[in-house]
């Protein structure tokens, strides 16, 4: 149990020093530890903890301390929670008081404007992965094109979606 914990505490540190633009724009590197490499879960288990994490209130990182207590129980929620939120918020303090003092630098909106893409891409590639982890049959795969383009054109809100969606995929597997 110790080997996992100290496992999981590398793995969610190392994320959390990653999460730059964001905590979906680190979710395929978390599907790759936490499947691939390290075998706690499958796909279809990554995904579903995250489609939980999503319809729940609160940070949309709430996937986190989901995968430390499907891995390890409470000890596991506890060791994810910590290194995945300590790490990045200290950093997150210190950056952002040197970011302060370059506020009027010209380099500073070049940077911010560099980010963008970036940040966009890595969400895209997350949405990519737990879509392709959930999709497997035709059905789901049309479920999340409908889904997907409900969001983007659509301005109802993303419960509603993930409720239709669940709903049209039981009716389906009915």
């Amino acid at each position: 149990m110790m080997l996992i914990l100290l496992n999981l505490t590398l793995v969610f540190t190392h994320l959390s020093v990653l999460a730059f633009g964001g905590g979906n724009a680190i979710l395929p590197e978390m599907q790759y530890q936490v499947v691939t490499v390290h075998h706690w879960m499958t796909a279809e288990q990554f995904s579903s903890l995250f489609a939980m994490a999503q319809a729940a209130p609160g940070p949309n990182m709430m996937i986190v301390p989901l995968v430390g207590w499907h891995v390890a129980g409470p000890a596991g929620l506890l060791v994810t929670s910590l290194a995945k939120f300590l790490p990045s918020s200290i950093i997150t303090v210190y950056a952002l008081k040197f970011w302060q003092r370059f506020k009027d630098h010209s380099l500073r909106a070049r940077f911010e404007y560099a980010l963008k893409p970036i940040t966009v891409g890595l969400v895209l590639v997350s949405a990519w992965m737990i879509a392709d982890a959930s999709a497997q049959n035709i059905f789901l795969v049309m479920i999340v094109i409908i889904t997907a383009i409900m969001g983007m054109f659509k301005k109802i809100h993303p419960l509603w979606i993930m409720i239709f969606g669940a709903s049209l995929g039981t009716m389906l597997q009915l």
